[in-house]
């Protein structure tokens, strides 16, 4: 088995964020949003997005909520997507990018709980 590096570059992004929403898909808990994204068309955004977030990488300036606020999502799904986004960093990485990444995707679920909060009401 390889040892774990922390996330340096964003050849790792490109290995980390596919496998995630893989699992995602894989999840019975949660495939059901991902039925019908074309993958091929998103993933370079979510791609540029981490790469955004970990190393101030320029060329994203999209608002990420927009793109989810039309679908049925309630907090145990935000939960469920952390929980398979910190098993897929842990099982690739570990450092403190990598531990800032899992932060990061705690701020951003808890972002988007309060969101979704919000237009329910």
């Amino acid at each position: 088995m390889e040892k774990k590096h922390d996330i340096e570059s964003r050849a790792d992004i490109e290995q980390l964020i596919p496998d995630f929403y893989k699992s995602l898909a894989q999840d019975e808990r949660i495939a059901s949003f991902f039925t019908h994204v074309n993958f091929e068309y998103h993933m370079p955004r979510m791609i540029a997005f981490w790469a955004f977030l970990l190393f101030n990488e320029k060329g994203y300036a999209e608002n990420v909520f927009e793109f989810h606020r039309h679908l049925p999502i309630e907090d145990h799904h935000f939960d469920i997507w952390l929980e398979n986004f910190n098993k897929t960093v842990d099982e690739f990485f570990f450092g403190e990018k990598a531990n800032y990444a899992k932060q990061q995707a705690k701020l951003i679920g808890d972002g988007f709980k309060f969101k979704f909060r919000f237009l329910r009401q």
